[in-house]
This record gives structure tokens, sequence and C-alpha cells, in this order.
């Protein structure tokens, strides 16, 4: 089984905790979905929010959907002037017998405009 990564991207259209929990839940299962995973396929996510998201941790929302032994941290994206607002990033290391150009990344509505080259 070889180890690889998963990103993806969600834009929040406001910054509150349930609608984190909601955008941020959807784009997980949406992740692990798309790549025919479970939780016990997860070895870590790493979560990034823009410095306008601050109601709540991203990672908050995997705990509600039952990834509760998995390694999880939040940090903060870069600032950079013209950035696209209030969008959440994660960066999943799974398990899987997938080659890496079948790895499905998943970005949801506005954000997948910050990757076309790989948005499925």
């Amino acid at each position: 089984m070889a180890v690889r990564a998963v990103r993806g991207a969600v834009q929040l259209e406001r910054d509150e905790a349930g609608h984190m929990e909601e955008r941020v839940g959807a784009l997980l299962t949406a992740v692990l979905e798309g790549n025919g995973l479970t939780a016990d396929d997860l070895i870590s996510i790493w979560f990034t929010a823009t410095p306008d998201l601050h109601s709540d941790f991203p990672a908050a929302a995997a705990r509600t959907l039952g990834i509760v032994d998995v390694p999880l941290i939040c940090a903060q994206e870069l600032h950079v002037e013209g950035a696209m607002p209030r969008v959440v990033r994660i960066l999943a290391h799974i398990e899987s017998d997938k080659p890496r150009a079948d790895i499905a990344h998943v970005y949801l509505g506005a954000a997948a405009a910050l990757r076309k080259d790989i948005a499925q």
C-alpha cells in the first residue's frame, strides 16, 4: 500500500462556525467518496484557512464526521493580496493502491478556480 496525498479546497460564503462545519464536512466527504476511501485509509490531514476565517477550527468538521483517531492540524494560509477570500484547503495523506495520477483532488464551488489543472 502506497502513501498518497489528496488536495482539496472549498470557499465559504461567510465566517460562521456552523457554515464552516457544513462546507468543510462536504469537502471531506467528497474527498473520501471520490477516492473510495474510509477513515481507516487516512494517515493525517492538514487544514489551512485564509486569515479572514476565525470562527472555528476547520478540523472540527472532521471530528463531527467521525474522523476521531487521525492526526489533524490547522494553520493559517498566507495573506496574499488579491487571493480568494474565505477558503479552507486540505492536504490529506492516505494509504491507497491507486496510482498518483488516479487520485481525485476535490475543489468545491468557486474554489475550483484555484486549481483547474487538478480539480475533478
